[in-house]
């Protein structure tokens, strides 16, 4: 069976997938809810939210961990299109120490860091401790995103994480929770389950803040 991502045609995908979503953003409004404004951070999200990056501040100062596969391959070009940079992580010990490290700099440095906390693979919508360990060893919060909407436009794909992206005309928040903190001697477990039940409590209050925002109508192109 032939792969259809190869070698030779990750760049002519790339180029087609930034397309296609360069012509969405034309559709799409995304309104951020209670970001904290601190930086440097680390964004934490669902793997199934993982567009909502596209709603972030600072994207040249934005660093997304992306795998080092060959869809992987993809997305970091489309990310990189976009105005983000991108550190490229593995499955494989040294990958995943190389990244973290470049990570850690790139905190240190008062850039941004953003990543999926229950990926690569799962399970879906189960914390990790990655992104507490990073920010613990760089001294700077986790901040928990979450990004919703009532448009049936918003669409659900059939993959392992309910992939959400939204398809034609479509009003979006991202909704942020308080900065998460994890001093040089604090507990990553009891930070991990902080962080869990943050993305917890934001997945019950979002309904009610994409009512507030459409309700007051102040949606507005993304530039």
């Amino acid at each position: 069976m032939v792969r259809i991502l190869n070698e030779k045609n990750i760049q002519k995908i790339s180029n087609i997938v930034f397309r296609i979503l360069k012509t969405q953003e034309l559709f799409t409004r995304i309104i951020e809810v209670d970001n904290p404004g601190v930086m440097p951070c680390v964004y934490v999200m669902w793997h199934a939210h993982q567009f909502c990056i596209h709603g972030l501040p600072h994207r040249a100062a934005t660093n997304v961990l992306i795998s080092r596969s060959k869809d992987g391959e993809v997305i970091a070009d489309v990310v990189e299109k976009w105005g983000f940079k991108t550190i490229r992580g593995s499955k494989g010990k040294k990958g995943a120490i190389e990244a973290s490290m470049q990570m850690i700099s790139a905190l240190k440095n008062g850039e941004n860091c953003a990543m999926m906390v229950d990926g690569p693979r799962g399970p879906a919508k189960i914390a990790k401790d990655g992104a507490i360990k990073i920010a613990k060893m760089a001294g700077v919060p986790v901040v928990p995103v979450y990004w919703y909407s009532k448009n049936f436009t918003w669409a659900k794909f059939p993959s392992w994480d309910k992939l959400r992206c939204p398809v034609f005309a479509t009003n979006l928040i991202n909704i942020y929770g308080e900065p998460i903190y994890i001093s040089p001697d604090g507990d990553e477990e009891e930070a991990r389950q902080k962080l869990q039940q943050s993305l917890e409590e934001l997945e019950q209050k979002a309904p009610k803040a994409f009512d507030e925002v459409y309700k007051f109508g102040i949606w507005r192109r993304k530039k």
